[in-house]
């Protein structure tokens, strides 16, 4: 009986390990200084794409749907399905055709009066 043996071929997917640098990604390994007096207050943030919708639709005369998606760079139906989120969030949209443009706007909530407080049932007195 003769005894064969196997070389194991390499594997062919075999990857190099990344070289090991140390504090990779970090602001050190990078060479900027960052003054200590600099937080994340001093900057302020843009308003987001939803803030532009609320206040364009708080306009007297409202906003056209060209006008919002001029506005937010979004598509039509983009545009008609964050209506539909606000909505959903419970802003109360309406849309009128004016001069045959469809026009969005906010109505202003109406003042809920405050409810008066019911006496409670009278208790049951034993006889």
């Amino acid at each position: 009986m003769t005894e064969t043996t196997t070389t194991r071929r390499p594997r062919k997917m075999t990857r190099a390990a990344a070289p090991k640098v140390p504090n990779a990604g970090t602001i050190e390994s990078h060479n900027v200084v960052v003054p200590a007096t600099t937080t994340a207050l001093t900057v302020p943030k843009p308003p987001s794409k939803a803030a532009e919708v609320l206040a364009l639709l708080q306009r007297p005369e409202g906003p056209s749907l060209a006008e919002l998606v001029g506005a937010t760079g979004w598509l039509p139906h983009t545009t008609r399905a964050a209506l539909t989120g606000l909505r959903k969030k419970g802003h109360a949209i309406t849309r009128d055709k004016v001069d045959g443009v469809t026009r969005y706007a906010i109505v202003a909530a109406p003042a809920v009066p405050a409810e008066p407080a019911t006496p409670a049932a009278p208790a049951a007195t034993p006889e």
